[in-house]
């Protein structure tokens, strides 16, 4: 009893690949050898894979076992090592489980996917950006980069990185290279849980963390929150592609609802997917030479055309004609956008 407690100390302290090897060359080993010794008992190798799983699981069905005295000497070497070292082997993979989730809420672990959203600094803004990511895309993926111990938010799509967004390592975790796009949202709180209220040292730390991914990876698409709109000259040197502004757009909203009311609501609809009616691009049809081609035929289906880009005076352009570069943007149902995608 001694010696075998010991044999299996000395198993559990070695190197778990070391030990996945050793278990499934003996259970191979096992189960060739009770064939070879009883072929009339066994039938076949796969029937003697078959005993040696159920013994060292210790199920044992009775279906097959060894009459021979070579057989049965066997079958005490399976008993004696085989369930221990599965035993050992089992356990090792439990605890090779637990450990990959606690490193994946620890973020930890490198994300390998492509063409994701990657989020820096976890924020309100940023959880109502993330559920609406996955509330418009059913395949999307989203990377959350933060400093916090653990990841605020546990979702299959969603994969935490615990790092500083200004340090390339940390970009590289996230499979910045392989990113869709990145949100960076302006965060108050400092590495030390200290909140800073000054626009400006908040949106300096926004512009280092533009700096570095624009330098290293100016190819992904990235949109930026801006607290102090006198600052977008600085982002702009750097070529940031898009800029929101929070809380302007939320004082901008409010006035407008007071002189129109209702007004909010319409953007609102604009901005969620919870109505009917959603915002999406649409390739240009071959068949539309002018914009207004493309606007009567839209509306027949269903969807009307608002603009081409950033521009929505559509309703000036309607007899020009539309460039190869243009990007067509339509208010319609899901249903409808489908129809026109297919």
């Amino acid at each position: 009893m001694l010696f075998l407690t010991k044999f299996l100390m000395r198993i559990v302290r070695m190197n778990n690949n070391f030990i996945f090897g050793v278990s499934v060359l003996f259970i191979a080993c096992s189960s060739l050898l009770a064939y070879e010794l009883e072929p009339e008992t066994f039938g076949n190798r796969f029937n003697g894979l078959w005993w040696v799983m159920t013994t060292v699981t210790t199920v044992g069905y009775g279906d097959y076992y060894p009459h021979t005295a070579a057989g049965k000497m066997l079958g005490m070497v399976v008993y004696i090592f085989g369930i221990g070292l599965i035993s050992v082997t089992i356990s090792k993979i439990v605890d090779a489980m637990f450990m990959y989730q606690r490193k994946k809420e620890e973020g930890k672990l490198r994300y390998v996917g492509q063409n994701h959203f990657v989020i820096i600094d976890w924020s309100k803004h940023a959880e109502n950006a993330i559920k609406e990511i996955l509330d418009t895309d059913p395949q999307a993926e989203i990377v959350l980069i933060d400093l916090l111990e653990k990841s605020p938010l546990f979702h299959d799509r969603v994969h935490y990185v615990q790092g500083n967004a200004m340090q390339l390592e940390t970009l590289e975790m996230a499979n910045m290279s392989k990113a869709r796009a990145v949100f960076i949202f302006a965060d108050e709180v400092t590495q030390f849980q200290d909140t800073v209220r000054d626009p400006s040292f908040i949106d300096g730390k926004t512009l280092l963390i533009a700096t570095m991914i624009e330098r290293n990876f100016g190819h992904v698409y990235t949109i930026a929150e801006v607290r102090n709109k006198e600052n977008v000259p600085n982002f702009q040197h750097i070529r940031i592609d898009e800029f929101i502004f929070g809380s302007e757009t939320i004082s901008q909203l409010a006035v407008r609802s007071a002189f129109n009311p209702g007004s909010s609501k319409i953007l609102t609809q604009l901005l969620t997917r919870s109505y009917g009616e959603d915002l999406y691009e649409i390739s240009k049809d071959k068949r539309w030479l002018t914009f207004n081609d493309a606007f009567q035929d839209l509306l027949s289906k269903g969807a009307t055309l608002i603009s081409d880009g950033e521009n929505l005076n559509i309703s000036k352009r309607l007899h020009e004609e539309i460039p190869a570069n243009a990007r067509l943007f339509v208010i319609c149902d899901k249903e409808t956008y489908q129809r026109l995608t297919l």
